[in-house]
């Protein structure tokens, strides 16, 4: 159940920093930015992305806007695997994963 989101990977011309435009949008028209060590509460899409992504780790600062992430880098952090997990952000049922019921 859900769909993979469809991303871009651009690189951008300041070192560490690197670009994924998304066919979907996260954050309308507004800006969300986020520090690595500053609390995360919200659950809407672009805290959900935040989130994931300082959990992996090797990540300084997000900003969202709209359907375009932008991610600052650890000094020496690697953007391999980011999208891939911004792909799989509506994907509900990722293998190994069992369902919920409803009870």
């Amino acid at each position: 159940m859900g769909q993979p989101v469809a991303v871009t990977e651009r690189t951008t011309s300041t070192s560490g920093v690197v670009r994924f435009d998304l066919n979907r949008s996260l954050t309308g028209m507004g800006h969300e930015r986020y520090r690595a060590g500053e609390p995360i509460t919200g659950e809407r899409p672009p805290d959900v992305v935040a989130r994931r992504l300082f959990d992996r780790g090797g990540v300084r600062d997000v900003h969202i806007f709209s359907n375009t992430v932008t991610i600052t880098l650890d000094e020496g952090g690697s953007a391999e695997g980011i999208g891939d997990m911004l792909r799989d952000l509506y994907v509900h049922y990722l293998p190994g994963v069992k369902p919920s019921l409803p009870g």
